[in-house]
């Protein structure tokens, strides 16, 4: 994937935008310091390139009735290209499943699953989980309580290379 270069308006835009999806352009070109008009090509430009991917509400998964997450650990019998990508797309398709990584380690996905109750949970491992082809192994790890649910990417602060510049000084001769 191409890296793109943001400059600092590019990244407190980011910043602003993450912080809240719903501010105006106006008060957006505000707090950028920018007129409207080119605070809104900026961001047409970073959802252009892929690096604004949506916008979207969050919703408390307790007051909707969906409090159980699960972070469930898939170990597989082989490892093909075959197996592991009709995985991913059984995976992906399942409507309780929020999050999906192939890992490193002793598991090679893990799924966050939100679901409603035990009950919920056992039906989506019975009716889904247990129904893939090539799962050796299912762990299941149930949250107690979040501690952090973020999808804030930091930016600002970032020198143009996607890291912190390091702090240096000039040695002496």
């Amino acid at each position: 994937m191409k890296h793109v270069d943001l400059d600092k308006l590019d990244r407190r835009i980011l910043s602003l935008l993450q912080q809240e999806g719903r501010i105006s352009n106006q008060l957006l070109a505000e707090q950028v310091g920018l007129s409207p008009a080119a605070c809104w090509r900026r961001v047409r430009t970073l959802e252009e390139n892929g690096i604004i991917q949506g916008y979207s509400a969050r919703v408390n998964p307790e007051k909707i009735g969906q409090g159980l997450c699960v972070l469930l650990n898939l170990s597989l019998q082989r490892h093909s290209i075959d197996s592991t990508e009709e995985i991913e797309q059984q995976v992906s398709s399942y409507p309780e499943v929020l999050q999906c990584f192939a890992v490193t380690g002793n598991a090679d996905f893990v799924l966050r699953v939100i679901v409603p109750d035990m009950a919920s949970y056992d039906r989506f491992l019975n009716e889904k989980i247990f129904t893939l082809h090539g799962i050796s192994q299912v762990n299941s790890n149930f949250a107690l309580r979040e501690i952090k649910n973020t999808e804030t990417i930091p930016v600002e602060g970032l020198d143009q290379g996607g890291i912190d510049a390091p702090k240096t000084t000039n040695p002496r001769p």
